[in-house]
Formats: C-alpha cells, structure tokens, sequence
C-alpha cells in the first residue's frame, strides 16, 4: 500500500505544480490586481458566504460513498442510480437556504447577481467532487489525479484570452472570472460523468425517497464535520467584511494573504483524498496503518515546516512580488496566517485517518468546540485588529483541532509516542530559522535564498533521518 501511495502522490504532485501554481500566482494573482481589493474583497465575502453551508449539497455523501466504495467496490452502480437525484433535491434545498441567508444579511441586488453564480458553481463543483468520489473508491487514482486538474486547466485558458487576449478593450470584471469557473465547471462534470458511467456501466436513476433517507442517516455525521470545518475555515472573511467600516477592503487584503494559504493547502488536500480510500481499505482488511500514517505525516509535514519558516523569513517580499496594494498590511497577516498550514496539514493526515475509521462523532465534538473558538476569538480579535486580528483566530483554532485529532487517534489506535521523529522534527525547524538567520546577513537576492533555505530543508531532513532516500526507493521498487 506504501507503494501505491507514493507513485499515486508522485503523480498527483506532479500534474498539480504543474497547473495550479500558474493558476494563482498567475490567474487568480492578475485578477486581483486588475478589480482591486475592493472588489475582489467583495466576491471573496460572496464566496466564503456560498461556501459556508455548501455541505448541504451533499451532506456528507462524497466522503462516505468514497470509503464504501473502497471497501465494497461492487455498490457503486447501485449508490450511483440513486444518489444522483437526491443530489438535485439537496440543491434545490442549498439554492433556497443562501438566497434567505443572503436577505437576511442584507445583501444589496448587485451582491445577489455574483452570489446567484456563485450557487450554481458550488451545485457543479459538488457534483464534480462526488463523481471522483466513485472514481477514487474504486483505486482509479491515475484518472482522479487528471479530473483533479482538469478544471483549473480550462480556467487557466479562458482567463488567458480575457486577461491577455485583448479580445475586448472593456476592463476585466469580476463576474468574467465567476463565468469561467462556470464553464470550466461544466466541461470537468461532463468528462466525470463520462469516466463513472464507463466504469459502472448503464445505470438507471431512481429517486427512492426511504433509501435517500437511510444513505442521508449513515451520511450526516461527515455532512456535520465538513459544515463545522467549513465555518471555521470560512467564517473569517464574512465577519470581516460585515463587522468593520472598511469591510470590503479588510476582506480584499485578508483576501491576499489567505489566497496564497489555499494554494498550499491544495497540495496537503491531495494527501487526504489519496488516503482516505486507502486507511478505509486497510482498516477494513485489518492491515497496520502505522507505516502509511508515519510515511505519508513525514512527507507533508517536512515541506510543511520549510515553507512556513522559509515565508515567515521573505513573507513581505513574497507580497510585494505577487501584490501592487495594501502590501505592508497583507504581508503581516500572511506572515501569521502561513501557520495555519502546520496545523491543517496534521489534520489532513490524522483525520483522515480518523474519518476513513469512521470516529465521526469524536471529530465532530471538537469542530463543534473550534467553531465556538473560532468565532469567539474573531469577535475579541477583528474590531481591535481587523483582518490581522482574524489570522490570528485562524491559527490558534486551526492548532487546538489539530492537535487534539493527534490525541484522538493515539487513543483510538494505541499509536506508541514517537518521541524520536518529535525532537528530530524540532531540531529540524531549529535548523532552518538558524539558517534563515545566516542568510539575512548576506547581500544574497532574497528569491536565492528562499530556495536555498527550501533545498536546505530537504537535506536538515535527510540528515536527520526524518525523510529516508533510500526507504522510499526500495518502496517504489518493490513489486
């Protein structure tokens, strides 16, 4: 199982860097710049706000039809005939929820216009989502790695001919970028839809309301997990936007800083969709998940604690690279926000790990108490630090859960404390500020060095015995 994780991540990593960075630090970045802070403030409000309770499009269906599709191959034809109409009634129900949430906020017609789009692009993205799910339960991972990019391809092209194309004199407008996701959205659904039919082979849909009721019963604790994740993912940028006179700018700056998050955790987000089929196979087989669990945190967090160091050393440069306004402030927030990443790249893996062992009702208990301490302390945090005050809400809530998921799965599976990988993981980091440090004094371009510390932190962890050449080569060659 080791083996087939590291030519699928291998895989997976390589399509992904070869796409996605040009989609933000190109695309997305140049949008931003062109609209403004303001106005990308207000879509990224918008989205966070669709975003918010998008889980009632499939409350929880995906990520439990992908562990029993794992675990039991031969239902998928059968979830799939009747599972796909209860996804059209969920989002009937989704449409109807956000438009009376969005009146009761009080967004003006102009907001409704973008948060109409915005609907029908997360309608698409979850069926899209659910459609890989099959794909991936059935160990198609080659093919669920290409329809993991293929969206943000079409995207790349469309948004190249608006930025670049010079195919109209008229200044790029925000709800451009919101039709290409659409479309993009479209074409990735057709292709899934293709792909799934092939493999299940014809299929007839049947809306059977009692059998939509029990999958909806063994469904709702994962609905409740993403729903509470989502809030304290999410929420952020809604409050900012709503709480402060200056709102919308606050947002487009939180905006900068949190966009380049996201970007990373893209990349720990593979991890998670390429295990949780892979612990449910095994935990179903009753094979030992320590090895994949050490292996797969080893190759998460190790570029995980490079970056953050690496961003918190060249965080103001990174900004002013990539930003033309507000950049001394959105360069703070990064700076702390970048944090975040240690912790949601642990919960990438640990929960997981939880998730594909179904321990729903523990991980629920502590969204439900991050939520509460999420939204606590950007209350305290947002009026007297505005968006800076909301990254530091981020991290402290994103390491209470991440941490006690550690706790979690210890317990649950009498995982021995590896006290050894702990300090070596501290040294590790200690080594690159030290060296972050030297480089400061040097007169070295800043962009050298940022990839001189990157390339260090291969070898600190190569050194350390952290990350094992060799053990991952005799892994691939085995058969």
């Amino acid at each position: 199982m080791k083996r087939k994780f590291l030519t699928n991540l291998a895989l997976l990593l390589v399509l992904n860097l070869l796409v996605k960075p040009f989609w933000i630090f190109g695309i997305d970045r140049s949008v931003q710049n062109l609209v403004g802070a303001e106005e990308y403030g207000l879509y990224f409000s918008l989205f966070s706000f669709s975003v918010l309770i998008n889980i009632i499009l499939d409350l929880g269906i995906t990520n439990f039809n992908n562990r029993s599709v794992a675990q039991n191959p031969h239902i998928v034809s059968e979830y799939f005939s009747k599972i796909i109409p209860l996804k059209f009634a969920l989002s009937l129900i989704y449409a109807f929820i956000v438009i009376l949430a969005g009146l009761m906020v009080g967004y003006s017609a102009e907001q409704f216009q973008l948060l109409y789009l915005l609907i029908f692009n997360n309608f698409l993205l979850s069926f899209i989502l659910y459609l890989r799910s099959n794909i991936s339960g059935l160990q198609f991972y080659k093919t669920d790695s290409l329809l993991s990019v293929l969206d943000r391809l079409i995207m790349i092209l469309i948004c190249s001919l608006l930025l670049w194309g010079h195919i109209t004199d008229e200044p790029f407008r925000i709800s451009w970028f919101v039709y290409a996701q659409t479309f993009s959205y479209l074409l990735t659904m057709g292709v899934a839809l293709v792909v799934v039919l092939s493999k299940s082979g014809r299929i007839r849909l049947n809306f059977n309301l009692r059998y939509g009721l029990k999958i909806l019963k063994q469904s709702y604790p994962y609905a409740l997990l993403i729903l509470l994740m989502s809030f304290f993912n999410r929420i952020d940028s809604v409050m900012i936007e709503r709480m402060l006179n200056d709102g919308k700018e606050q947002a487009g700056i939180y905006a900068q800083a949190f966009r380049l998050l996201d970007a990373v955790v893209m990349f720990a987000f593979l991890f998670a969709g390429l295990l949780l089929p892979m612990f449910s196979n095994m935990l179903k087989n009753n094979e030992a998940v320590g090895p994949l669990l050490k292996l797969s945190f080893s190759l998460l967090i190790v570029p995980a604690i490079t970056l953050v160091v690496a961003s918190a050393f060249y965080g103001e440069e990174i900004m002013a690279m990539l930003y033309h306004e507000h950049v001394d402030v959105s360069s703070r927030i990064f700076i702390r926000l970048i944090f975040a990443f240690l912790f949601i790249s642990t919960t990438y893996i640990f929960g997981t790990l939880l998730t594909a062992n179904g321990s729903l009702k523990q991980l629920n208990m502590l969204a439900a108490v991050t939520v509460f301490l999420n939204i606590g302390l950007n209350l305290l945090l947002i009026p007297r630090f505005k968006a800076e005050g909301a990254a530091y809400a981020s991290v402290a809530s994103q390491g209470f859960f991440a941490i006690s998921q550690v706790f979690l799965a210890r317990k649950i599976f009498d995982l021995r404390s590896d006290y050894s990988t702990t300090i070596r993981l501290v040294v590790f980091a200690i080594c690159l500020v030290l060296t972050g440090i030297m480089l400061e004094t040097t007169n070295i371009s800043w962009i050298i060095s940022f990839l001189g510390l990157s390339f260090l932190g291969l070898a600190f962890s190569w050194a350390l015995g952290i990350l094992n050449p060799k053990e991952v080569l005799e892994i691939l060659r085995a058969s």
